[in-house]
């Protein structure tokens, strides 16, 4: 015992230990901060009602906490609230699973390019792969689902203006990490295609 408690001491006084305890709050703190940057990372949907109970993605952004922006046909706003939006993607999940989703049917974008579920426009847009990534590669890993989701879109320059919005640095990132905010680091660019398939 005493043994440690005389290198404990020497560790302690030479400052070594000090360096190294600092060394882990560091890291620690490093950890903390990735992980609070990772929950800062949202985006804010505005979804568009084109039809009675069909819908298109009108914009989307980077932001710091998901919101999802409802323009109804009557011109009303409304502000979905987390309990709404869980709600809708878990009945779309149960049409994912049971095949009867347009967003993974082959050619479903035919389907939806007059419109689609309200369910179906959320998982669609970039929050669905925030509130959605539970369902993991029952969407993100489905090549109709990547075909299918642009069809949500209410023109093909409202998706590529949310997909170069997505792929830029965010200005709180650090540039030894992500890309962008479904971007991918610089060594996994073979093993991850992104939200945007690129």
């Amino acid at each position: 015992m005493s043994i440690f408690r005389n290198l404990s001491t020497i560790l302690l006084t030479s400052g070594i230990g000090a360096f190294l305890i600092t060394g882990l709050n560091g890291c620690s703190n490093n950890n903390n901060q990735a992980q609070e940057e990772q929950k800062a990372k949202g985006a804010f949907v505005v979804i568009e009602e084109i039809a009675p109970g069909k819908y298109k993605i009108k914009d989307e952004f980077p932001a710091d906490e998901t919101r999802i922006i409802l323009k109804k046909l009557d011109g009303t706003e409304k502000v979905l609230t987390k309990e709404e939006m869980d709600k809708l993607i878990k009945e779309e999940a149960a049409k994912i699973d049971n095949g009867t989703s347009n967003l993974t049917k082959p050619n479903g974008e035919a389907t939806m390019s007059s419109g689609m579920g309200l369910g179906e426009a959320i998982l669609a847009s970039a929050a669905g792969a925030i509130i959605g990534s539970w369902i993991g590669s029952k969407l993100f890993g489905n090549q109709n689902y990547q075909n299918n989701r642009k069809a949500g879109y209410k023109s093909p320059s409202t998706f590529q203006r949310s997909k170069n919005s997505f792929n830029k640095p965010r200005a709180k990132s650090s540039t030894t990490k992500k890309s962008g905010f479904f971007g991918n680091t610089k060594k996994s660019t073979s093993s991850r295609s992104g939200f945007f398939g690129g």
